[in-house]
């Protein structure tokens, strides 16, 4: 098992030009609170009933990577089945003061920002099992973040192929034009992954980059 592993993890990319694999493992990648376990959910939600976890306000919340394995996805005749990873958030400094301001304890805060810190490694060696991401970014913010920069640099180096969901568009500040301008490298699809907004656009584009 270790030897395969090592040999997908050196030669996945010539392997996957000559192997169709059934299903493909795509992580949901992202900066703290752009909404990647709401995304998570809302593809559960619609095709399995069932959701992975719960969202919350509080930065890192997510500090272990979640797998659900085996969703599968029908879109215009078009069927792709997937392994979804729910991504710890990734930030490039976590002070552990961030989360006093929602009313932690300190001793609590420290173990959070420890667990946080462990869950970006986490992340960040996911990329190494991963067919494929799904980069989320809150649609309302900079897209042009030191975060989001090296996440793209990194999927890029990796040859993986790569989707960003504009996420939030149900706001009113919200500017997905802003994430394409700052990415025009990359396809990007606008939705409200709380309010399900053009999510079957979403399911589209996923089916053509993935499948």
């Amino acid at each position: 098992m270790g030897l395969m592993l090592a040999l997908r993890r050196r030669f996945g990319f010539i392997l996957k030009l000559f192997f169709k694999k059934d299903k493909m493992r795509i992580g949901i990648y992202g900066p703290p609170n752009a909404g990647k376990t709401t995304l998570a959910n809302r593809i559960l939600r619609d095709w399995t009933g069932d959701i992975l976890g719960s969202p919350s306000d509080v930065p890192h919340e997510t500090r272990r990577a979640r797998l659900r394995e085996g969703v599968k996805i029908e879109v215009d005749g078009k069927s792709l089945t997937i392994d979804i990873v729910d991504t710890p958030g990734l930030a490039t400094k976590i002070d552990f003061q961030e989360f006093l301001k929602y009313g932690l304890e300190e001793e609590e805060a420290r173990r959070r920002a420890k667990e946080a810190t462990e869950g970006v490694i986490e992340a960040i060696k996911w990329l190494d099992d991963l067919d494929g991401v799904l980069l989320v970014m809150d649609a309302t913010e900079d897209p042009f973040t030191q975060v989001n920069v090296t996440i793209v640099g990194n999927m890029e180096a990796r040859k993986l192929p790569l989707l960003i969901v504009a996420n939030k568009i149900d706001l009113p500040n919200a500017s997905p034009a802003r994430i394409k301008s700052a990415f025009p490298q990359h396809p990007v699809v606008p939705i409200s992954a709380l309010k399900g907004i053009n999510i079957d656009s979403l399911y589209k584009a996923m089916a053509e980059r993935f499948g």
